[in-house]
C-alpha cells in the first residue's frame, strides 16, 4: 500500500497473528518437534515481526478518513492542472430578454 493506514480491523488481526503463533509453538512444544520446526516458526515470526512494526509506528500512520481526505485534494488539484474547460454558455442565454 502507497500510504499506510492503522485501523482497528489491522490491530484485530495483528492479535490474532500472535495467538496463532502461541498456539502453534505450543502444538510443536507439545509434540517435542519444537525446534524440527524452526523454519516455520522463523517464517511466522518474520511476518509477526514486520507487523508489530507497524503497530509500534502507527501514529504516524494516517487514519482512513484522512486518507481519503488526501484522496480528494489530489484529485482536485489533478483537475486544477489540467485548466477549466470552455464553454459554449454566455450570460446572452440567460437574458429573458432575448
Amino acid at each position: 500500500m502507497s500510504e499506510e493506514t492503522w485501523d482497528d480491523e489491522r490491530a484485530r488481526k495483528l492479535e490474532a497473528l500472535l495467538r496463532a503463533l502461541a498456539r502453534r509453538i505450543a502444538e510443536l512444544d507439545a509434540q517435542g518437534d519444537l525446534l524440527h520446526h524452526a523454519g516455520e516458526l522463523t517464517s511466522l515470526i518474520g511476518d509477526l515481526r514486520s507487523e508489530l512494526f507497524h503497530y509500534e509506528v502507527r501514529a504516524t500512520y494516517d487514519t482512513p478518513e484522512m486518507l481519503e481526505r488526501r484522496r480528494i485534494v489530489s484529485e482536485a488539484e489533478e483537475a486544477e492542472e489540467h485548466g477549466w474547460e470552455r464553454s459554449e454558455w454566455s450570460p446572452e442565454d440567460d437574458d429573458p430578454r432575448r
